[in-house]
């Protein structure tokens, strides 16, 4: 004997509903442009992760085992960092750039070919450290007048990593 098919009726699924427009006391303008300029930050910390953990694999000479762990730690706290700003980009409302095309896009800092010796990595890494508070720097003026205190928060804590690295590489070429 066949079986019958009998065909049950699904409830249409409720319609998608949209997430509640941000309201955290900025303007989406004030947004847009904040989330613009950490983006550009967010491709200049990449851009220095990378060139500082290409330098961590490629150093070499007298100095191989101090710079090596110097750039380890270097890197492994910039790693940190990108996950912070591109998390901020978020919670303002806009995608964060994550790709090499992007980033390159974005970055003031270019990209370092071949293979420097020990003490011109340094002095890319510490031009790197400059750009990259140069381009958090500026961001404060437009942060201050949102009244965005998180991401002001964020900003000063990458200035002085990136002014206190910047010093102590510099230091190695005196």
């Amino acid at each position: 004997m066949a079986r019958k098919s009998t065909k049950t009726r699904r409830a249409k699924p409720a319609a998608r509903r949209a997430a509640p427009a941000i309201d955290i006391g900025m303007s989406e303008s004030d947004r847009a442009k904040i989330a613009k300029g950490l983006s550009h930050l967010l491709a200049d910390s990449y851009t220095l992760y990378l060139m500082t953990h290409n330098f961590h694999w490629n150093v070499t000479g007298p100095d191989f085992n101090s710079l090596h762990l110097m750039f380890m730690t270097q890197y492994t706290e910039q790693w940190a960092a990108l996950d912070i700003i591109a998390e901020r980009i978020r919670a303002l409302g806009h995608p964060a750039p994550g790709t090499y095309q992007e980033f390159v896009r974005l970055a003031s800092i270019k990209e370092v070919q071949g293979q420097p010796n020990s003490k011109d990595m340094v002095r890319h890494l510490v031009a790197a450290q400059e750009a990259t508070a140069r381009t958090a720097r500026k961001l404060f003026p437009l942060v201050d007048k949102a009244n965005d205190e998180p991401t002001a928060d964020v900003l000063t804590q990458r200035l002085d990593i990136h002014e206190k690295t910047a010093w102590m590489l510099r230091s190695l070429l005196e």
